[in-house]
């Protein structure tokens, strides 16, 4: 009898990636992997990077250096063409087109309007609104809705939760957690770093222009937990002094 091959999970690798704008760099060497199915928590001060490099991931932003691949085939080319290959991309601003109405932004992001009110069915009864008149959570349940209307391979999510109601944030961090267990790769980065724990299947951590802590959450617990009730991260995740999510 034959032997069965084994089951590779794809995986999302950065591969001593260094970003930044021009001549300026701001973080480098950074290495780290998610599998789909997953959700890796990215978690940094104010200016560590975070952002930065899920811009260049998504390719907002050219690499200074190294790379970043999807199931073993480089992430190449601008943002369209990544998107093209699967990545979603929910940036930390608007992303929607302000002046059009939210069903026609997700038309034009060649989603699933179906699909987007499966995920968010509170934006039904606003579709024909202009994106630029829905409230801030609206706008973005909408932001995430036209990323995974499109079922991507890997989603790249950037501080979902940024002055939203907690029930909004609870919304948002479920449908991102059940993008993940419909098969989805996720990297997040997100404020409320311990709300987003409670997802979050690994965690890295960017301090000093690179990434100092890199690993599952069975094994990093007790280190995060100590960055978090140290304010190590100058306020990332130090809101209240409640115990990490089981």
């Amino acid at each position: 009898m034959t032997a069965l091959a084994p089951v590779v999970t794809p995986r999302l690798v950065v591969d001593d990636l260094t970003v930044g704008y021009g001549a300026l760099v701001v973080a480098r060497h950074l290495r780290l992997e998610v599998g789909a199915g997953e959700v890796l928590l990215l978690m940094g001060a104010n200016g560590a990077g975070k952002t930065t490099m899920l811009m260049t991931i998504a390719g907002s932003l050219p690499a200074l250096g190294g790379s970043a691949s999807w199931a073993g085939e480089p992430l190449t080319g601008p943002v369209h063409r990544r998107v093209g290959a699967g990545i979603g991309v929910v940036p930390d601003e608007r992303g929607s087109i302000l002046r059009l109405s939210a069903a026609d932004n997700i038309r034009l992001s060649r989603g699933s309007l179906d699909l987007a009110l499966d995920l968010f069915p509170e934006l039904r009864p606003h579709l024909h609104r202009r994106a630029g008149l829905l409230s801030g959570g609206q706008q973005k349940m909408l932001s995430l809705a036209l990323a995974l209307s499109r079922s991507p391979a890997v989603l790249l999510a950037d501080e979902l939760s940024l002055g939203l109601a907690p029930r909004v944030v609870t919304r948002l961090l479920g449908a991102v957690r059940a993008a993940a267990d419909s098969g989805a790769a996720v990297i997040m980065v997100e404020q409320h770093a311990r709300r987003a724990l409670g997802i979050a299947d690994s965690v890295a951590v960017l301090t000093d222009g690179t990434i100092n802590l890199f690993g599952p959450m069975t094994k990093v617990r007790d280190d995060v937990e100590e960055i978090l009730r140290t304010g190590y991260l100058r306020g990332v995740g130090t809101a209240a002094p409640e115990q990490l999510p089981d």
